[in-house]
C-alpha cells in the first residue's frame, strides 16, 4: 500500500495506520477475492511489498541507526524468508492448481512472519531452524567448499579448452588466409609471365613456365584448403 493510500485511511478513519496493519488490511483483501488467478497476483504483489521490501527498508533502518536487536530480528526474518520462498518454488508446482485456498494461506503465512505481535519468523527460526543448522553446519560448510573448489577447476578446464579451441581456430584461419594471399600472389605471376612473353594464351597453368615459388604456393593453398 502506498502513501497515498495510507494517507488517505489515516483522514478517513483518524487512526494512524502502520505497515503492519497496512498489511493485515491488504491480506484481508486478498482473501476475500476467491479467483485463483487474482489470488496469485495479488499475492505476488503483497509478497512483494510486505514480504521484500518493508522488511529491506526495515533492514536498512536497523544497519543505519546500529539497532542489534532490530538487526538480529531482521537477519532472522529473512533467513526463514529464504526457506519460505525455497520452499514455495516447489509448492507452486505441486499445490497450487488444486489445494483450496493456497494463495490465501500463502498471505496469512506471510502476514504471520511479518508481524511483530506473532513473531512468526523468530519463532520459526529459534525453534526449527537454528537448531536444524547447527547440526548441520559442518556438513553444509564441507558441501560448499567442495562445490567452490569443484567450480574453481571446472571454469579452469573449460577456459583451458576455449583457449586452444580459439587457438586452433585462429592458427587454421590464418594458414587458410596465407594460403590465398599465396595464390594471389601465383595468378598474379603467371598473368605477368603470360603477357610478357606471349607464351600462355590458352596454354593450362602447369604449362606454363612460372618461378618455383608460386608453383608451390599453389600446391599449399590446395593441400590446406583440402
Amino acid at each position: 500500500m502506498d502513501r497515498s493510500m495510507q494517507e488517505w485511511l489515516q483522514h478517513a478513519t483518524s487512526v494512524p495506520v502502520s505497515p503492519c496493519s497496512a498489511a493485515t488490511l491488504s491480506a484481508a483483501l486478498c482473501v476475500l477475492c476467491p479467483w485463483s488467478t487474482i489470488d496469485a497476483l495479488l499475492y505476488r504483489v503483497y509478497r512483494l511489498v510486505f514480504g521484500t521490501l518493508y522488511p529491506a527498508y526495515a533492514s536498512y533502518k536497523a544497519v543505519r541507526t546500529k539497532n542489534v536487536k532490530e538487526y538480529v530480528k531482521w537477519m532472522m526474518y529473512w533467513i526463514v524468508f529464504a526457506l519460505f520462498t525455497s520452499a514455495e518454488t516447489f509448492t507452486d508446482v505441486f499445490l497450487s492448481f488444486w489445494f483450496p485456498f493456497y494463495y490465501e494461506i500463502k498471505i496469512i503465512l506471510v502476514l504471520w512472519l511479518l508481524s511483530p505481535a506473532t513473531k512468526g519468523s523468530s519463532i520459526l527460526y529459534r525453534k526449527f531452524v537454528h537448531p536444524m543448522l547447527s547440526r548441520r553446519e559442518q556438513d553444509i560448510d564441507e558441501c560448499i567448499a567442495k562445490a567452490k573448489e569443484q567450480g574453481y577447476h571446472t571454469v579452469v578446464q573449460l577456459g583451458t579448452k576455449g583457449m586452444n579451441y580459439a587457438t586452433t581456430v585462429l592458427m587454421q584461419t590464418a594458414i587458410k588466409v596465407g594460403a590465398a594471399l599465396d595464390l594471389c600472389v601465383f595468378l598474379e605471376q603467371w598473368w605477368k609471365v603470360g603477357v610478357i612473353t606471349g607464351d600462355a594464351g590458352d596454354k593450362p597453368l602447369g604449362e606454363v613456365s612460372l618461378p618455383r615459388a608460386p608453383l608451390e604456393a599453389a600446391r599449399t593453398l590446395t593441400s590446406n584448403l583440402c
